[in-house]
C-alpha cells in the first residue's frame, strides 16, 4: 500500500515505542539504539535522535599509526563517532541493509565500511590490508571485533554465509565481502584472466582466498568506488 491519510501514514511509519533492546531493528535498513550509556557507531551514520546525546569522532586509524598511513585514507569508514548520554539514537547507512549480531566471545573481521555499529563491551582492532590500496572501496583497512556484545553490520541487499572447510578454500571478491570469523586470514590472489569476468577492463583481477575453518560473509553487490589518495 502506498496511499494514506495522515493518520494512517504516520501509524504505518512510526517508531516502536516498546523497544527494550540496546540494539534494535525499526526496519531492515534503520537501526534503533537507545542508549544509556555509550556506543560507537560509523561517523555520517546518525539519522535522528531523541534524549541527551553527545557525538564524538575519532579517527579510526588514531592507534599508533603513522601520519602519512593516515593520509593515504579518505572517507567516512575511516572514521567512528562515539554517542554518549541517553536517549534514542537512529542509525542507517545509505539505505543498506542492516543486521545485528551478537558476539558470545567470538571474534569477527568487518570490512571498515560495512561496520555500522558495536557496544563498548566490544575490544576493537584495525587490520590493515595494503594491497587493497586504492583497488577497493572501503577494503584498505578491516576492524577486527572481539568479546561480548552486539554488533551491527551493514550490507547492499541480502547477504550470503560462505563455509570455509580446511582443504576446501572459499575464494572472493574483495568487493562484495562484507565480514568473515576472526580464525581465518585471507591471503590475496590476482589473477590476469579474469579481469574480465570481474568487469574489470585493465589490471588484475585480486581475489580474497580462505582457508581454515570458519565463515565469510559476501553481498550481492560490488563496491567499487575506488579510495581516492591511496598509495
Amino acid at each position: 500500500m502506498s496511499r494514506y491519510t495522515i493518520e494512517e501514514f504516520v501509524q504505518a511509519t512510526a517508531q516502536n515505542d516498546a523497544a527494550q533492546d540496546f540494539f534494535q531493528l525499526e526496519n531492515d535498513r534503520m537501526l534503533e539504539v537507545n542508549l544509556n550509556s555509550m556506543v560507537w557507531t560509523k561517523a555520517g551514520s546518525m539519522v535522528a535522535y531523541t534524549g541527551k546525546i553527545k557525538f564524538t569522532r575519532e579517527g579510526l586509524l588514531d592507534q599508533g599509526l603513522g601520519s602519512l598511513l593516515k593520509r593515504s585514507v579518505t572517507g567516512e569508514g575511516a572514521k567512528l563517532t562515539k554517542a554518549e548520554g541517553q536517549g534514542r539514537l537512529y542509525l542507517a547507512d545509505s539505505g543498506k541493509t542492516i543486521q545485528i549480531l551478537r558476539l558470545q566471545g567470538e571474534s569477527i573481521v568487518v570490512n571498515g565500511s560495512d561496520l555500522l555499529a558495536f557496544e563498548p563491551t566490544i575490544n576493537w582492532e584495525i587490520r590493515m590490508m595494503k594491497k587493497l590500496a586504492a583497488l577497493v572501496a572501503g577494503g584498505f583497512f578491516n576492524v577486527q571485533l572481539t568479546g561480548h556484545g552486539l554488533v551491527a553490520i551493514t550490507t547492499h541487499f541480502e547477504p550470503l554465509t560462505l563455509m570455509v572447510k580446511p582443504g576446501a578454500p572459499v575464494r572472493t571478491d574483495p568487493n562484495a565481502t562484507v565480514c568473515w570469523s576472526g580464525t581465518l586470514k585471507p591471503e590475496f590472489r590476482t589473477d590476469v584472466s579474469l579481469k574480465t569476468f570481474f568487469g574489470r577492463g585493465s589490471g588484475e583481477s585480486i581475489q580474497m582466498e580462505f582457508n581454515g575453518d570458519g565463515f565469510v560473509v559476501i553481498q550481492p553487490y560490488e563496491e567499487v568506488t575506488m579510495q581516492h589518495g591511496a598509495g
